[in-house]
């Protein structure tokens, strides 16, 4: 039974109406007449697996081989849709095509971005150590093997762990249960603050000498205003007030020198 080419309206464009062939599917026993109607079935949805296939674009794989891909997921649909549960084939489709390309890119790209040449020498140097029986070499044979400098060869050995990442709860090898993010720096928020206290020295040093003991007191011994009030013999208010005239005339100076 030929199938037919006739669209339906449905908010993807040009779907074609196989459910007349994916029930005959179900009747049909595995021989030449079923696998040339899967394959008409498959080729009738092809334009809906590529249009998702272009949703991937520009994300380091090819379109050819997103097609390919997207292809595949099409055939595993088409192999796996049970009319009988009563749903339309695209709306199992899609979501099987998508995450056949997203399997894709999970299992096959490169998790670290590395250039197109020590991908190639990454691809040289695993193809020889796959054809040396014993599976290790050094250096210096695989560098004579592949016709490559022995620099080549360590650039593409450093490159072979580049499809995964190991995660930072990992074990680092001989660290005792320590992890591997425990050898990670974090970000110092003390270098931000350079510039501020090389800029802000001069000028509090320039302060009368009431101000410059509030500061003290506040910033460096972390007295609460009530107390320095009391260390001083002043009001809380009046420490108040002369903290924000402080900050006022520091931060008018150091934006008139910038």
């Amino acid at each position: 039974m030929p199938v037919t080419g006739r669209s339906r309206t449905h908010s993807h464009d040009n779907l074609p109406d196989t459910a007349e062939a994916f029930r005959l599917l179900t009747t049909l026993p595995d021989g030449p007449r079923r696998r040339a109607l899967r394959d008409e079935v498959v080729t009738l949805w092809l334009p809906m697996a590529e249009r998702i296939a272009i949703r991937f674009r520009g994300r380091g794989e090819s379109l050819e081989d997103l097609y390919q891909v997207a292809a595949l997921g099409l055939v595993k649909a088409v192999d796996g849709f049970a009319p009988a549960r009563g749903t339309a084939f695209e709306s199992y489709a899609i979501p099987t095509i998508t995450g056949e390309i997203k399997r894709h890119f999970r299992d096959r790209m490169w998790t670290l971005h590395v250039p197109r040449r020590v991908q190639d020498l990454r691809n040289t140097v695993r193809k020889e150590l796959v054809q040396i029986s014993s599976g290790q070499a050094t250096v210096a044979e695989i560098a004579s093997r592949a016709r490559l400098s022995e620099d080549e060869v360590r650039e593409g050995m450093r490159a072979l762990d580049c499809f995964s990442a190991m995660s930072l709860d990992a074990e680092r090898f001989g660290g005792e249960g320590a992890a591997l993010g425990d050898e990670v720096g974090e970000p110092d928020a003390g270098y931000d603050l350079v510039v501020d206290r090389a800029s802000a020295g001069p000028l509090i040093a320039d302060l009368p000498e009431r101000e410059r003991a509030i500061l003290y007191l506040r910033f460096f011994r972390g007295m609460t205003q009530s107390a320095i009030a009391a260390e001083l013999g002043i009001s809380q208010m009046h420490v108040s007030r002369l903290l924000s005239t402080c900050f006022t005339r520091l931060r008018e100076q150091v934006l008139r020198e910038e």
